[in-house]
């Protein structure tokens, strides 16, 4: 790709998450989600992972997306519309400890079988808090996504708490367990909503999954 075409590329990628962006369905049951029409990208990871973090600060805004300090409290599938071409998808967060067993499993259920059978779902975001890199949880749903030929990218999140050496580790790290995985996306993106690290490589990704 010439410089030329990168430079064209984020621009209409800032253009795509600068416009307007809206909550448009929120769900806990998979026989009800909206219909299917624009292409969709999912974010998913471990509770407090910074899904809804990542989500405001791509979209440039503080509230689209509840942010919560306490894991485990997204329950629902939200859906936001970004300028007409593209759908973000908010996925509850997975492994929480302190939740119900009985809870947790149904948060689980939800969150696979919206991976399984969502035809409109171009990429999910694989979020993981790069401080913790990689894990068990982590790995199971990648094997599903795998099973089920979900095209995914690891987002590495939080990278503002390590240093320069660490980060770098990070990254490694994680590029090792996604070469592992068939339908893993061969790229880390690694971020940080607080300072805006590493949003723009990452928005110009996904706009290329926008409906033109």
């Amino acid at each position: 790709m010439s410089e030329t075409g990168s430079t064209v590329e984020l621009a209409a990628a800032q253009k795509l998450f600068a416009g307007a962006c809206d909550f448009v369905w929120g769900t806990s049951d998979i026989n009800s989600l909206p219909p299917q029409s624009l292409p969709e990208v999912a974010f998913v990871g471990r509770s407090n992972a910074g899904k809804s973090s990542l989500i405001n600060a791509l979209t440039n805004r503080k509230t689209l997306a509840r942010v919560s300090h306490t894991p485990g409290r997204t329950r629902e599938i939200n859906f936001f519309k970004l300028a007409d071409t593209l759908t973000l998808v908010d996925l509850p967060g997975y492994g929480y400890a302190k939740a119900s067993k009985t809870m947790s499993a149904g948060w689980q259920e939800l969150i696979f079988a919206y991976l399984r059978g969502r035809a409109s779902l171009r990429r999910v975001a694989l979020l993981v808090d790069a401080r913790r890199g990689v894990g068990p949880l982590d790995e199971q749903v990648m094997d599903l996504m795998d099973e089920a030929a979900v095209s995914y990218v690891v987002v590495l999140t939080k990278l503002d708490k390590l240093n320069a050496g660490e980060s770098e580790a990070a990254v490694a790290t994680a590029d090792a367990a996604a070469r592992k995985h068939t339908a893993a996306y061969p790229a880390i993106y690694a971020t940080s909503a607080f300072r805006g690290l590493g949003l723009d490589p990452l928005k110009t990704h996904l706009a290329a999954l926008a409906h033109p």
